[in-house]
């Protein structure tokens, strides 16, 4: 007899589950159906989430990707002509350095000596002939007993004064030397918008930085700049004048502002220099230049009508004064108010008082001190007789007054 039922019972314990081989291959299956699918369910935008590729793949992708299309390494070229190089460009030569030179002083060594007096700028904005003519400020060139002029390249070359202007702040130069440079196109200051680009080019500091570029935009228009030219506490003048935002120094006086099509709009003067200002300069517009300048190159002095008043526009007032102190109706809006009249002169004359208000001049209308200096200087001759509407302590009057020379 045999021990079979032990026997049996035995091989019944070591027998393996039927399912464990087919659970194995189809897990296998499973993974290699995954690995296949991914590429096209990340496609497709099916996963729930995204898969990051890691900065090392990344850069060997970009790497494949520049191999296959850029096959060769190529530099890059930038231009930075502009508008605004193209007509520095143009126009620099044009601009020059005005230095001048004084006699020493009244005692010394050295007391007949020449020494520098002062440095400034200037425009070339004509040649005729054998002749530059280059316009400059009165202030740049006073008390010089011999002016050169100092060019791009640095070489200097004298100059002869054919005539300045202290109310304009005007003066105009000439050089035997057709080859000091090219003039500038002079353009229309008349129609020059607040909020246009605007260039200044001169010389600042002593020509320590010649040929200076500085941009900006019209700031104002028709500005009026009251001046005491003798130093006697009385305004002698009201310049006219462009405000800009272009930096201008000292030794850019008498240099160019100019418009981005490169014409000369303004001869730059004057800034504010106040600690607490920034970014106020000033030119002489170029239309209201231009026949002084033509006055000072044909017969080296202005000959300008004289009324002989110390006036201002009405809107430099507040208007509490219109009404109180001037006694002006309603419905003056605007005109100029006399603050003062020289004795014998032709306002006196004529029976002008202070504190009276001008509204016209040959019946046309005067709103400001600008439109009475272009009507006087521009419409009007020594020695003609003008017309004068005005009003005096609320009542319009009109009177005639015959111009003499200033």
């Amino acid at each position: 007899m045999g021990y079979y039922d032990d026997h049996t019972s035995s091989r019944n314990q070591h027998k393996k589950p039927s399912w464990v081989m087919p659970t194995i291959v189809g897990l296998i299956l499973g993974a290699v159906l995954i690995v296949l699918a991914l590429p096209a369910l990340i496609q497709s935008d099916i996963l729930p989430y995204d898969l990051a590729i890691t900065d090392e793949e990344a850069n060997r992708e970009n790497e494949e990707a520049a191999d296959e299309d850029t096959p060769t390494s190529q530099s890059v070229n930038v231009d930075v002509t502009t508008q605004v190089t193209e007509v520095v460009e143009n126009v620099q030569d044009a601009v020059v350095g005005v230095v001048k030179v004084q006699q020493g002083g009244a005692s010394g060594l050295f007391s007949n000596e020449e020494q520098q007096g002062g440095t400034g700028s200037g425009v070339i904005y004509k040649k005729e002939g054998n002749s530059s003519y280059v316009v400059t400020n009165h202030h740049v060139i006073q008390n010089a007993s011999q002016i050169e002029l100092v060019l791009m390249d640095e070489t200097r070359v004298e100059a002869s004064l054919l005539g300045s202007d202290p109310y304009t702040d005007l003066a105009v130069l000439e050089v035997k030397d057709k080859d000091i440079g090219k003039a500038i196109e002079l353009g229309s200051s008349e129609n020059v918008k607040v909020g246009e680009p605007a260039i200044a080019i001169g010389n600042p500091l002593g020509l320590r930085f010649a040929g200076s570029v500085t941009k900006g935009i019209i700031s104002g228009t028709q500005r009026a700049i009251p001046q005491d030219l003798n130093g006697d506490g009385r305004v002698d003048w009201q310049a006219e004048v462009i405000q800009t935002d272009a930096a201008i120094n000292p030794g850019n006086s008498g240099g160019a502002l100019i418009n981005i099509k490169g014409q000369l709009i303004g001869v730059n003067s004057m800034k504010i220099a106040q600690s607490s200002v920034e970014g106020i300069g000033f030119a002489i517009p170029i239309d209201a230049a231009k026949p002084i300048i033509d006055d000072l190159e044909k017969d080296g002095e202005v000959t300008r009508p004289f009324m002989g008043i110390e006036a201002y526009s009405l809107a430099e007032l507040a208007s509490n004064d219109w009404r109180g102190t001037l006694n002006l109706p309603n419905d003056v809006e605007a005109g100029v108010f006399i603050n003062g009249v020289e004795p014998n002169s032709p306002a006196a004359q004529a029976g002008l008082q202070q504190y009276d208000v001008i509204t016209k001049l040959d019946g046309e209308p005067v709103t400001n001190i600008v439109d009475l200096r272009k009507h006087l200087y521009e419409k009007t001759q020594v020695g003609d007789t003008m017309s004068v509407t005005f009003y005096r302590e609320g009542e319009q009057q009109a009177t005639e007054l015959k111009l003499t020379s200033q």
